[in-house]
C-alpha cells in the first residue's frame, strides 16, 4: 500500500508504494478452471533449521534490524521435517525498553484483505452472491458499478481510484489520526476521481475495493463485517487473538508502532490511532501464532470449496518478476499470501507449498530503507538463507507496464 504523506499506507502491498501496472487484456468474466492454476516456481534446496543455519538467521535479522532502524520484529518460520525457528528482535516498546516477545499482537495492515475476500468467497460458495455479479447489485454509487465485477475488486483490476490517493483524504488523516472513518466516507473520497483505468483491463492496487468488498459482505450476509468475520472465519479456524476492531482498541499484550507517516514527518507513536480508515482493507489485529495457521489455511483453501480455491489462486501479472496477484491474495516466488502495512506496522503471512513451509514476520514500525519496506527487506533475509530457490523479494519501486505476457 502507499504510504503517507503521498497516499496513506494502511493497506500496502508493495516495497515503496502501489502495486500499479498496465495490462493489455481484460481478466476474464467467466469462472475459471482449476487448470488455470499458475505452475509453481522452481523450488531449490531446503535448508534444515539447524543450530548452525539457527544462528546464521539470528545474524541477518539483527542486521538488517540494525541498518534499517526498526524497533522490534517477530519472526516465525516453519518447516516440517526440517525445524523451526521462533524469534523476537529489539525492542516492542522504545519509551520504557521492553524487548519484543513472539506473543504480541501487531496490526498487520493488508493481511485484512485475505480475511475480506475469504469471507466473500464463503458467501460465493453458499450460493448467496457471484464473483461475476456487477458490484452494483450491492453497493450503490460506484462509478461504473454495472460493470465491475466482484472478483475484479477482488483481483484489484476494478480501475478504481483508491481513497487512500486522495489528497483531502491524506490532509483529515494527518490532522487527527485518532478520528473514525466510516466506509461510505472512505468511498466518497474515492469517487470524486474517476476511475483510472476500464474495468478488467489493469492491475492497480486499490483500497477502495476491500472497502466495497467489505460492504458486499455485509450486504450478502446480513451481518457487520467484525461479526461475520468472527463467527465464520475467526472462530472455525481457531483464531483466538485476531479480530477487525470497532475503532481503535488494541486488546493487550502489544507492541508499540512507529511511524514517520506524520503531519511534520517526525517520527510518532502510532500504536493508538484509529484504524477505521483501512476497515476491510487494512485494520485488523492478529498474532504470530494465530498468523502461522492463517497463512496454510489461506494458501490451501481450507474454508473453501476446492473449485473455489482453484479461482483464487488463479494469478495474473503485476509486473513484478515472479510475484502474481489472485483473489485478495499474492505468489512471490512460489511463497503464497499477502503482506500489510499501516502506520507504525508492517507484515508478510506466506506459505510455501512446495516444502509445506510457512514464514511470519511482525515488525512495529513502516519506515522504509533505501525506498524497501522493512518487511520485505527481513522476508528477503530469512528466505535467501534458507529457501534459496524461492527467495521472497519486492523491488523498492514500482515497475513499468507489462503486458500479461512479459
Amino acid at each position: 500500500m502507499a504510504r503517507l504523506p503521498s497516499a496513506t499506507a494502511a493497506v500496502a502491498l508493495t516495497a515503496a508504494g502501489l502495486l500499479t501496472v498496465t495490462a493489455c487484456t481484460a481478466a476474464p468474466t467467466s469462472a475459471p478452471q482449476a487448470a488455470a492454476l499458475p505452475t509453481p516456481s522452481p523450488s531449490g534446496p531446503v535448508r534444515a533449521l539447524t543450530p548452525a543455519v539457527s544462528a546464521q538467521l539470528d545474524k541477518a535479522i539483527t542486521r538488517t534490524l540494525r541498518q534499517a532502524g526498526v524497533p522490534g520484529v517477530i519472526v516465525g518460520l516453519w518447516i516440517p521435517g526440517k525445524g523451526s525457528y521462533v524469534r523476537a528482535f529489539g525492542v516492542a516498546d522504545k519509551r520504557s525498553g521492553t524487548a519484543m516477545s513472539d506473543g504480541l499482537r501487531m496490526r498487520i495492515g493488508s493481511e485484512t484483505k485475505t480475511f475480506t475476500v475469504t469471507a466473500l468467497l464463503q458467501l460465493v460458495d453458499a450460493g448467496k452472491t457471484g464473483l461475476d455479479d456487477p458490484v452494483s447489485d450491492y453497493v450503490r454509487g460506484v462509478p461504473g458499478g454495472d460493470r465491475i465485477t466482484l472478483r475484479q475488486l477482488a483481483e484489484m483490476r476494478s480501475g478504481l481510484y483508491s481513497y487512500t490517493e486522495d489528497p483531502d483524504f491524506e490532509k483529515a488523516f494527518l490532522a487527527d489520526p485518532d478520528r473514525p472513518f466510516t466506509p461510505q466516507q472512505l468511498l466518497d473520497y474515492a469517487f470524486r476521481h474517476p476511475p483510472n483505468a476500464e474495468p478488467g483491463k489493469t492491475f492497480e492496487y486499490s483500497n477502495t475495493n476491500a472497502i466495497l468488498l467489505g460492504l458486499v459482505v455485509e450486504k450478502v450476509s446480513g451481518e457487520r463485517l467484525a461479526d461475520y468475520l468472527k463467527k465464520h472465519v475467526l472462530e472455525p479456524s481457531g483464531l483466538d487473538h485476531t479480530l477487525l476492531p470497532e475503532g481503535a482498541e488494541f486488546p493487550e499484550p502489544h507492541a508499540h508502532g512507529y511511524t514517520e507517516q506524520t503531519a511534520d514527518g517526525e517520527v510518532a507513536d502510532a500504536t493508538n490511532w484509529n484504524p477505521s480508515w483501512g476497515w476491510a482493507a487494512g485494520a485488523m489485529i492478529s498474532d504470530l501464532s494465530d498468523l502461522r495457521a492463517w497463512a496454510r489455511i489461506v494458501a490451501t483453501g481450507t474454508l473453501l470449496k476446492p473449485a473455489t480455491q482453484a479461482q483464487r489462486l488463479r494469478t495474473l501479472p503485476t509486473g513484478y518478476p515472479g510475484t502474481g496477484y489472485g483473489l485478495g491474495i499474492f505468489t512471490n516466488h512460489g511463497w503464497i499470501g499477502h503482506n500489510g502495512s499501516l502506520p507504525g506496522y508492517q507484515s508478510v503471512v506466506v506459505h510455501l507449498p512446495s516444502a509445506q513451509a510457512t514464514l511470519v514476520t511482525l515488525s512495529n514500525t513502516d519506515t522504509a530503507y533505501q525506498g524497501s519496506d522493512p518487511s520485505t527487506l527481513f522476508a528477503k533475509a530469512i528466505t535467501s538463507l534458507v529457501t534459496p530457490g524461492n527467495v521472497y523479494d519486492l523491488p523498492p519501486a514500482p515497475p513499468a507496464p507489462v503486458s500479461p505476457s512479459g
